[in-house]
């Protein structure tokens, strides 16, 4: 007979979004939270990124990955939280009911009072943008180079190709240069770098690696192990134009081409996906379509930084602590409209005008000098002027709850845009 257990709240995963879930939910109240990991220790993605950056918003300091995921593990380890490492989730459930295995419980129920999602994102490969080619050995994710370099000490070759300017290819493009490999180039087909301004910066400038926007590769060369690609510029239809097209040796090529929510449980569950993040459409409080299950950080949708990571499974915690205490979520849900210059907006509807709620969003185009804007029933509810946006960029908009029950029952929908700033 299978064991069960019924915890007020079980969390999947425990990186980043998972422990700050877990310690939200128990400082709010929860006596007894499960918090399930599948890997053999806790911190996600964090321990392999040693490099800094991590912390400025919630501790004010500049931190790297593992210590900014230390300071999470250290909390954890003095309270009473239910930590099941190197345990995998099989099964979840529209209501709430899992089932997870591991080598010390066998197979296990887990029937919670509510669930909280924080399983975050995986890489897209190179079947998934279709490079054409060969099958060689050499040809890997940038977060999997990360991982043998810094958690393994290995290193995947010596002469790189790295195709995408993600963040994680940014710093892996610094890594190994540090590491004594050499980078002939960074290829991204988009006309603008996909991440971070001070990643490009620090990562690609100062070391002198170069940036081919608008190019990408075209074929991989190779029996055994990669010989090299081809790469060639693409038109304004990120076409390859095969005029420009060009040989260059090396033995490793990278990929640093997005990240995809991790929602093969959030499909189980029956929860409502947004078609643009990939994620789950969210409320204010980070519950899913689905009564009682939350998901909060990448798994919703891929932010840059992990800091707001953390304050969206802070929300997601005491979401829970709500909801298992008997405040449900009203039937009525406000929708946030994606305006001018919005690509999506996170969290998408809002049920709530009795609380502070924090909008991040994503731009579809860079610009200088905008503001972005909030409005109900064509009145103006908040605004925030930026020096840039960019489309790799999150921006993050508050808006007070006094300015949105001003609006009472009238309020059909919530509109997000963004606007040239006025001169």
């Amino acid at each position: 007979m299978k064991k069960v257990r019924k915890p007020d709240v079980a969390i999947v995963g425990a990186g980043p979004a998972g422990l700050a879930a877990a310690l939200s939910a128990k400082e709010a109240g929860l006596r007894d939270v499960m918090l399930i990991e599948r890997d053999i220790e806790l911190g996600g993605i964090l321990p392999q990124c040693i490099h800094d950056g991590f912390g400025s918003i919630i501790f004010k300091e500049t931190l790297t990955g593992p210590d900014y995921a230390q300071r999470y593990i250290n909390r954890v380890g003095k309270t009473n939280i239910d930590v099941k490492l190197n345990t995998l989730v099989l099964d979840l459930k529209p209501n709430k009911t899992m089932t997870a295995v591991n080598s010390t419980d066998g197979i296990f129920d887990v029937e919670p009072k509510s669930v909280i999602l924080a399983m975050g994102s995986r890489e897209r490969t190179r079947h998934q943008i279709l490079i054409p080619g060969f099958r060689p050995a050499g040809v890997i994710t940038a977060g999997a180079a990360q991982r043998y370099i810094n958690i393994e000490g290995l290193m995947p070759g010596k002469e790189f190709v790295i195709l995408g300017s993600g963040d994680i290819g940014l710093i892996m493009a610094r890594r190994v240069t540090l590491e004594g490999g050499h980078v002939t180039g960074v290829f991204e087909v988009a006309g603008e770098p996909g991440g971070l301004t001070r990643n490009v910066v620090q990562c690609l400038h100062d070391y002198d690696i170069p940036l081919h926007l608008s190019h990408t590769v075209t074929f991989i060369h190779g029996r055994k192990r990669v010989q090299g690609v081809n790469v060639a510029r693409v038109d304004e239809n990120m076409k390859p134009l095969k005029e420009t097209e060009k040989f260059i040796e090396c033995d490793t090529l990278m990929l640093s081409v997005g990240l995809i929510p991790e929602n093969e449980l959030s499909k189980k569950a029956g929860i409502e996906l947004d078609p643009v993040t990939g994620g789950p459409i969210v409320d204010e409080r980070m519950e899913t379509s689905v009564d009682g299950i939350f998901a909060c950080g990448n798994v919703v949708s891929i932010y840059d930084l992990v800091d707001y990571v953390s304050r969206s499974a802070e929300a997601a915690g005491v979401g829970a602590f709500e909801y298992v205490n008997g405040k449900k979520r009203s039937g009525r849900a406000i929708k946030v409209v994606p305006g001018n210059n919005v690509k999506f907006t996170v969290p998408q509807v809002v049920r709530s005008l009795e609380r502070p709620v924090s909008l991040y969003f994503r731009v579809e185009e860079p610009r200088l000098k905008v503001v972005a804007s909030v409005s109900v029933n064509g009145e103006e509810v908040a605004r925030k002027k930026e020096r840039k946006v960019r489309p790799p960029e999150m921006v993050k908009i508050d808006l007070k709850p006094e300015r949105l029950s001003a609006a009472g029952e009238e309020m059909k929908e919530i509109q997000l845009e963004v606007a040239p700033s006025e001169k």
